[in-house]
Parts: C-alpha cells; sequence; structure tokens
C-alpha cells in the first residue's frame, strides 16, 4: 500500500505509516487511539504577586512620608502580576495511546496546530482501516 501523507508542517509528519514529531517516529499500526490534553499554568505566581502589589499600595495609604511611592511601587507590582499572568498560556499536549500504554508525543501552546495533527493522526487510524 502506498503511504498517504495527511499532515507536513513544522517538522511534523503524520502518514498513514507513520507519525514524526521531534526526531521521534512512531509506528501507526502501534496506535490504538489519540486525543488532546492540557497542562495548564498554576498562575500561583502571579497570584502572589498581585497580592504583595496590593498590599504594598495600601500600606502607602498607612504612611504618612514616602507614601506616593510606596503607592506607585505597589500599583507597578501589581502591572507586573497582570501582565505575568496574561503571558502565561496553556501547553496543549498530543496523547498517543498504544499497547504499552499513554504518551505525550507533542507539546504545543498552539491549540489549533496541536488539533490539526489530532484530526491528521485521527484520519491516518481511520484509513488504516
Amino acid at each position: 500500500m502506498e503511504e498517504r501523507v495527511f499532515f507536513n508542517e513544522g517538522g511534523v509528519s503524520v502518514s498513514n505509516a507513520r507519525f514524526i514529531v521531534n526526531g521521534q517516529t512512531y509506528a501507526m499500526n502501534a496506535v490504538t487511539s489519540v486525543k488532546q490534553g492540557a497542562n495548564h499554568p498554576s498562575h500561583a505566581g502571579p497570584f502572589i504577586f498581585g497580592l504583595l502589589g496590593l498590599l504594598v499600595f495600601a500600606m502607602g495609604f498607612q504612611v504618612q512620608a514616602g507614601a506616593v511611592g510606596a503607592m506607585v511601587f505597589g500599583l507597578t507590582l501589581l502591572a507586573v502580576a497582570v501582565f505575568w499572568g496574561y503571558q502565561e498560556k496553556p501547553e496543549y499536549v498530543v496523547v498517543l495511546s498504544t499497547s504499552s500504554g499513554e504518551s505525550q508525543a507533542l507539546k504545543s501552546n498552539d491549540r489549533l496546530y496541536v488539533e490539526s495533527v489530532i484530526s491528521a493522526l485521527n484520519q491516518s487510524i481511520v484509513h488504516r482501516g
């Protein structure tokens, strides 16, 4: 049977015979299923940083001398926390199931890219019959 390519982009290739990603080759006849996973960031760091910024800002109201400097510093910490929290993105994962278990084959912050790879993998499984 001729090899048919379903996806070939960004160093990732999916055909009816193999799935190649990050220099690793998976035989498609060993893949029983594929699904999408996600690793979500905890946001604990930005949250604590933001609380610290609010605390410093609030303390600026209590102190007579240098209150403006404390308030500006507190607002700066708060702005950094908001920016930091906004920059944290979930990491999407292609999870392959084989007879030997599950493995995370590909990780990316681009959800649509991961969905495209998963769609190609599903097409390959269906094509295999």
